[in-house]
C-alpha cells in the first residue's frame, strides 16, 4: 500500500515556499533550513546568478516569458540535488510544468497573507519589476486575485499575517511535519481513468484538488441536511479558496431519498440552475447522497462531470468507487440507474469522526467483505485489527480504506459493467442477495443500515456455502463471532422467510428465475452460483433466525 513511486516520500522531499512578493519566503526559508539543517536557496537570486543581470533587468531585456522559461529551468535544477528548502518568485508556482515539477520533488507551502501586509513590506523595492508599474496596493490586489487559486493548489497553506517572522517558521516546521499526502489509489477502466485521494483534511482542500480537473469553475453540490449542517460550509470554503462558483441542494437523510420524487426534485433544480454540460455535480455525502447525485450527473444534460466525496465509512470503501449509481423502486433497491464514473473521488478520514459508532460498524462490513472475497489474509488482518480501527486507529482505518478501495479498483477495472457473470464485478455481491432481501422486508430506511444488512448477509452466505458442502463448517461462527464483535448484527430478526425469498426472486442478478448467489469455498475464495436450491436458502434462512 504504498504511494506512487515516482513520488518522493515525505522525509525525502524538499520544501518549497510559494506565495505573493512580501510574504516573507526567503526570510522564513532561511529559518526553516537552518531550523531543518537543510540548504536554503532563493530562486531569484539563483536565476540573477546564472544570467549574470537582475531581474528587473532581464524583463526589461528579454521579457516576462523569457524570465520564466530560464526560472523553471533552474528550480528543476535545484530540486535535482537532494533535499533543500527553496523560496520561489512570486510568479513560477503559476506555470504548470514548474507545479508539476514541484509536486514530484517537493513539499509546497503557500505563505498566505493579506494584502496590507505585503504593502507595507514591499513598500519603496524598486526590484520589482511587477510593482513599478502603477499604485503597488492595487497591483497587488489585482496579483493576488489572479494567483491565489492556484497558490492554493500548494500542499500546505500557512496564514502569516503580521506574526514575527521566527513565529510563521514554527507555524511551518510544524506543518511540515504533520503533512501526510494523501494515499492515492488509480481506477483504470477502458476508456477512462481517475483517482481515489484518501486521507485526513482532503475536505478543506477539495477545491484545489478539483480545480485542475473541472472543465470549467462551476459546480452544484448534492448533500443531504445532517451532511450540510457538518461539512457543506468547509467545502464551500474550500472552492471560493479557487475562485469556483457554486450551488447546493440537500434532501432528506436515509434511503428513502433515493427515489423518482427526490430525484425529480434535484432534476428540476440543475435544469432551473441552468446548469451546462461543464458544470460538475459534487456528490458530499454517504451512499444515497452518491448513489442519486451519480445518477443525476449520467441523466442531466446526457453526462456532466461529476465528483464523489464520500462522508461514511460505508460510501468511502464502496459505493463511491465503480460508478454504480440509481435510485430504488418499489419492487426492490437500485433497480433503475447507470453506470457513470467520477472525475475524482475524496475520501477524508477526518470526516468520519463526525460518524456515531453504528454507522462506522456499518462501513466496516464492507472491508470485511473484501477479505472474504479473496484475501484470506486480510480478513485475519481484519480480525486483528478491525476493533482498533472502529475504536479510532488512524493509520489502521486508512490502511482499510486504502486496502478496500484497491481490491474493488482492481474488479471494478477488469469488469466495469459487471459483464462477467462467473466472477469478476459480481464477486462484489458477496451477501448481498440477502442482505437486499433484508432491507426491502424491514423498508429502505426503516431501521437497518445497509452495512448491517450486508454483515448479515455476509454470514448467511457462509451458512448457505457451508450447508452445500462448498466451505468449511467453521466458517460461518467464526465470521459471525468477529462482526458481532464489532457490533454488527449477524441474525435475521424474525422476519418471515417466504417474505425473504420473494425479495430475493426479484433480485436483479438473477438469471431465467433462477437465484443467483455469491459462494464461497471458504475464506478467501468466493464464486459465484446459479444453481442454488430454492429450499437450501431457506433452510438458511430459517437457521439464521428467520420464521
Amino acid at each position: 500500500m504504498s504511494l506512487n513511486s515516482q513520488i518522493a516520500p515525505v522525509s525525502q522531499r524538499s520544501i518549497v515556499l510559494v506565495g505573493l512578493m512580501g510574504a516573507g519566503k526567503t526570510a522564513i526559508g532561511k529559518r526553516l533550513a537552518a531550523l531543518l539543517g537543510l540548504p536554503f536557496h532563493d530562486a531569484d537570486e539563483e536565476i540573477e546568478r546564472a544570467a549574470g543581470m537582475s531581474i528587473a533587468e532581464m524583463f526589461k531585456a528579454h521579457g516576462e516569458a523569457a524570465f520564466r522559461a530560464g526560472e523553471k529551468r533552474v528550480i528543476q535544477r535545484l530540486l535535482s540535488n537532494g533535499r533543500i528548502v527553496l523560496a520561489t518568485g512570486g510568479g513560477a508556482f503559476m506555470d504548470a510544468e514548474t507545479r508539476a515539477v514541484i509536486a514530484k520533488r517537493a513539499t509546497s507551502v503557500w505563505l498566505r497573507c493579506p494584502i496590507p501586509v505585503l504593502v507595507q513590506r514591499t513598500a519603496g523595492r524598486t526590484h520589482r519589476p511587477l510593482l513599478n508599474a502603477g499604485n503597488p496596493a492595487e497591483i497587488l490586489e489585482r496579483l493576488s486575485a489572479l494567483r491565489s487559486p492556484v497558490y492554493a493548489l500548494a500542499d500546505i497553506i500557512v496564514d502569516g499575517s503580521e506574526d514575527p517572522q521566527h513565529v510563521t517558521t514554527a507555524k511551518v516546521a510544524q506543518a511540515v511535519e504533520r503533512y501526510q499526502p494523501p494515499r492515492k489509489v488509480e481506477v483504470t477502466l477502458s476508456d477512462t481513468s481517475y483517482q481515489v485521494l484518501i486521507g485526513e483534511g482532503l475536505l478543506a482542500r477539495a477545491g484545489a484538488l478539483m480545480a485542475p480537473l473541472l472543465p470549467q469553475p462551476r459546480c452544484f453540490i448534492v448533500t443531504d441536511e445532517n451532511v450540510a449542517k457538518l461539512h457543506l460550509p468547509t467545502l464551500q470554503n474550500s472552492l471560493d479558496e479557487v475562485g469556483i462558483a457554486h450551488e447546493s441542494f440537500a434532501v432528506q437523510p436515509g434511503e428513502t431519498s433515493k427515489s423518482f420524487g427526490s430525484f425529480q426534485a434535484l432534476m428540476d433544480d440543475l435544469l432551473g440552475a441552468k446548469i451546462d454540460r461543464k458544470t460538475t455535480i459534487i456528490a458530499l455525502g454517504g451512499g444515497v447522497v452518491g448513489d442519486l447525485a451519480g445518477f443525476a450527473a449520467a441523466a442531466a444534460m446526457r453526462g456532466v462531470p461529476f465528483v464523489q466525496i464520500p462522508t461514511s465509512l460505508l460510501a468511502q470503501v464502496d459505493s463511491s468507487v465503480g460508478g454504480k449509481t440509481g435510485i430504488n423502486s418499489v419492487h426492490g433497491k437500485n433497480l433503475i440507474g447507470a453506470f457513470y464514473q467520477p472525475l475524482l473521488v475524496l475520501a477524508d478520514t477526518g470526516v468520519l469522526e463526525t460518524l456515531p459508532p453504528r454507522e462506522r460498524a456499518a462501513g466496516y462490513a464492507e472491508i470485511v467483505k473484501a477479505g472474504l472475497i479473496a484475501d484470506a489474509a486480510f480478513y485475519e488482518w481484519c480480525e486483528a485489527h478491525g476493533a482498533a480501527l472502529l475504536a479510532g486507529d488512524k493509520n489502521a482505518l486508512a490502511e482499510a480504506i486504502e486496502y478496500a478501495v484497491r481490491f474493488k479498483a482492481r474488479v471494478v477495472g477488469d469488469d466495469e459493467r459487471e459483464t462477467k457473470p462467473n466472477d469478476g464485478r459480481a464477486l462484489l455481491n458477496l451477501g448481498h442477495t440477502f442482505a437486499h432481501a433484508l432491507e426491502a422486508e424491514t423498508g429502505y430506511g426503516g431501521g437497518l443500515l445497509h452495512g448491517e444488512a450486508v454483515a448479515t448477509g455476509l454470514v448467511l452466505a457462509a451458512h448457505l456455502s457451508a450447508s452445500l458442502g462448498l466451505a468449511p463448517q467453521e466458517d460461518t461462527p467464526r465470521i459471525a463471532q468477529h462482526l458481532s464483535e464489532t457490533g454488527l448484527p449477524v441474525r435475521i430478526a424474525d422476519l418471515p422467510a417466504e417474505h425473504l425469498l420473494a425479495h430475493m426472486k426479484l433480485d436483479k442478478k438473477n438469471r431465467g428465475g433462477k437465484l443467483h448467489f455469491v459462494l464461497t469455498r471458504g475464506i478467501g475464495r468466493a464464486f459465484t452460483s446459479g444453481d442454488v436450491p430454492e429450499d437450501a436458502v431457506r433452510a438458511t434462512l430459517l437457521a439464521n433466525g428467520a420464521v
